[in-house]
């Protein structure tokens, strides 16, 4: 328990540059589940509508079983946002990466996502991101 006297959670550090860093060396921190794992997925997400190799790599890490089971909020984990974040980058590469990425879900959890994206099928979600 974190509120009780000797017990405190783990510090983390101060963050890395993300935003300097190259794909694959964001894309092993995230493998590694290194503590600032979103903030790289994020980053790496950023990339996506001008870099396929970005793209590529957010399909892949999608399919993590550490970023399928972390959530963000509500029902969103950070797969489901990585998934998000390459349909709307809406570039062909980013679309097809989402759909690969989203067909490597089990059946209930795509039900669950298309749900949230208010739609009845992946190719008709056109999420924008502010």
């Amino acid at each position: 328990m974190h509120g009780e006297p000797g017990q405190s959670l783990p510090r983390r550090g101060p963050a890395p540059p993300v935003d300097r860093m190259g794909n694959a060396e964001l894309a092993r921190m995230i493998e590694s589940e290194h503590p600032y794992r979103g903030r790289a997925l994020f980053e790496l997400c950023d990339r996506v509508a001008l870099d396929d190799d970005a793209a590529t790599k957010v399909g892949m890490l999608s399919r993590l079983t550490s970023l399928r089971r972390a959530r963000l909020f509500d029902r969103v984990s950070l797969a489901w946002s990585a998934i998000i974040a390459l349909l709307a980058a809406e570039t062909p590469h980013s679309r097809s990466e989402a759909y690969d990425a989203f067909a490597a879900l089990d059946d209930a959890e795509q039900r669950d996502m298309l749900d949230y994206l208010e739609v009845t099928a992946i190719e008709e979600a056109h999420p924008r991101i502010t």
